[in-house]
């Protein structure tokens, strides 16, 4: 019985070696052939108009803000204890506001972000889909992930369906 077993587990590893070799893998430059595409260009360049849009916003918003503390230390003193407390008051929910409108503009920016990619991504992965298929690849295999890579360079095939050099 045990060298039935043995037997088995011998069969099965030398299936699951002619299998692996059979399989053809190819490895690609994901972010490069990413960074080269038209569209991929143009989402960076829309957002970093929105973001620094939000940017000024947010530092206009931050400017009058300091104004209003600088404002308070210099007259604070002629106030009212009533008064005192209503500004300071006022001032703490105006900073609080400040923060949450910066959270609010960076949760905007991933969203606006993956909204704006997400067609890029798709184009994307459907060249690579159809480059695998054309060169009949099993699989392809990030490049960046890769500690050795010898073998095929997926990088150019899928470029070429992508249209771009």
């Amino acid at each position: 019985m045990k060298k039935l077993s043995v037997l088995f587990a011998a069969v099965l590893m030398l299936m699951t070696v002619g299998v692996a070799k059979s399989q053809k893998i190819a490895a690609l430059d994901y972010e490069q052939v990413l960074s080269l595409m038209p569209e991929a260009k143009k989402v960076s360049t829309d957002l970093d108009t929105f973001s620094k849009t939000k940017e000024n916003e947010l530092k206009k918003l931050g400017d009058t803000f300091q104004a209003d503390v600088q404002k308070y230390q210099t007259e604070g003193a002629k106030m009212t204890e009533a008064q005192r407390t209503a500004k300071e008051a006022e001032l703490q929910k105006t900073q609080q506001n400040l923060q949450q409108m910066a959270v609010t503009a960076q949760q905007d920016l991933l969203k606006k972000r993956e909204t704006l990619l997400k067609p890029v991504i798709d184009k994307l992965n459907g060249a690579i889909e159809k480059a695998a298929k054309a060169n009949g690849w099993d699989f392809i295999i990030d490049a960046s992930a890769l500690i050795y890579r010898g073998g095929t360079d997926a990088t150019a095939a899928v470029k070429k369906e992508l249209g771009i050099s």
